[in-house]
């Protein structure tokens, strides 16, 4: 090319021949390609890399965020379910609300000693508790870290794991059909903890707080997020979000606000992770460094409650 064929100066040339003006962007990228580079999309034109790309993606099935597309959306709601299931079996057939497995998979901030007779002894540890008779009441602060995860899959009354388990049902294969089953995973546990990181910081200290809500609000906040990003209507999202927070509000002595809240902000955040990332190689590193991020700051949370009780 002599230099009279060269492009002038300040107009656009193609990213893979650098030599050739091009006044057509890839509607994917939105790099400018000559007509050499164009190939035909669905809206306008894309380049071969874009193209390639794209025919990878659709062959691996990956859903509009990135995530492998599940066979069976329904599939790991189920399994949920089921595990919250057994594990509420476990509890009645233990005692119930006595029951010892429901003291040890509760949330509890700090222990407490029963004990079994009306009345509890808050001053003294557990070795105190166990040689005077009482019975220990773990909690987090004494190192039962476990609760904030174990409480995610601990119910007691048969219309609270009835709700919660519905809402999974309804609000899980829906989003695992969007974002995949590694990602809904991820937003689960995740919401799940962060709903139990607030409960550890706002609920009183030797309240014991159960159910999957913090989870169920996560999902709520989740689909939220992903309704917007499509450009769907989420008013009616918006609308079951407020009878939910309406009455968190109305029987707040009964009803975990501190979980809910938690739940529903992680929620909001891990699904703007995912559903905002930047589309094509750098998406996963993205997604998977914000997730590591939320992960990090619930553990802080944790770190510096236990400080404080301390």
């Amino acid at each position: 090319m002599s230099e009279h064929d060269m492009p002038a100066a300040g107009v656009p040339t193609c990213y893979r021949h650098p030599g050739r003006e091009a006044h057509i962007r890839c509607q994917r990228c939105e790099r400018p390609i000559c007509p050499d580079c164009m190939r035909d999309a669905a809206v306008g034109f894309q380049c071969p890399e874009c193209v390639a790309e794209g025919r990878r993606t659709t062959r691996s099935g990956r859903t509009a965020f990135g995530g492998l597309r599940p066979t069976n959306a329904a599939t790991t709601s189920f399994v949920l379910i089921g595990i919250n299931a057994f594990v509420w079996l476990m509890i009645m057939a233990t005692g119930g609300n006595s029951s010892r497995v429901l003291a040890w998979l509760e949330l509890r901030p700090d222990g407490l000693c029963d004990l079994q007779n009306g009345f509890v002894n808050l001053q003294v540890g557990q070795s105190a508790c166990t040689a005077g008779g009482g019975e220990w009441m773990p909690g987090v602060y004494d190192g039962a870290y476990w609760q904030l995860l174990t409480s995610m899959f601990t119910h007691v009354q048969p219309l609270h794991i009835a709700f919660n388990m519905f809402a999974l049902y309804v609000l899980g294969p829906q989003l695992e059909l969007v974002i995949g089953r590694t990602r809904f995973l991820a937003l689960y546990f995740l919401s799940g903890l962060t709903g139990s990181a607030l409960v550890y910081w706002a609920a009183p200290e030797f309240q014991a707080t159960v159910g999957a809500s913090g989870a169920i609000f996560g999902l709520l906040g989740a689909l939220l997020v992903v309704v917007h990003k499509v450009g769907g209507d989420y008013r009616s999202v918006l609308t079951w979000i407020a009878i939910n927070f309406a009455f968190t509000i109305a029987f707040r002595g009964t009803i975990s606000w501190q979980g809910h809240l938690g739940g529903f902000l992680g929620g909001l955040a891990i699904a703007a992770i995912l559903a905002y990332a930047p589309k094509g190689r750098s998406r996963p590193l993205f997604q998977v460094s914000g997730l590591v991020v939320v992960a990090a700051l619930t553990a802080l949370a944790v770190i510096l409650r236990t400080a404080a009780l301390g």
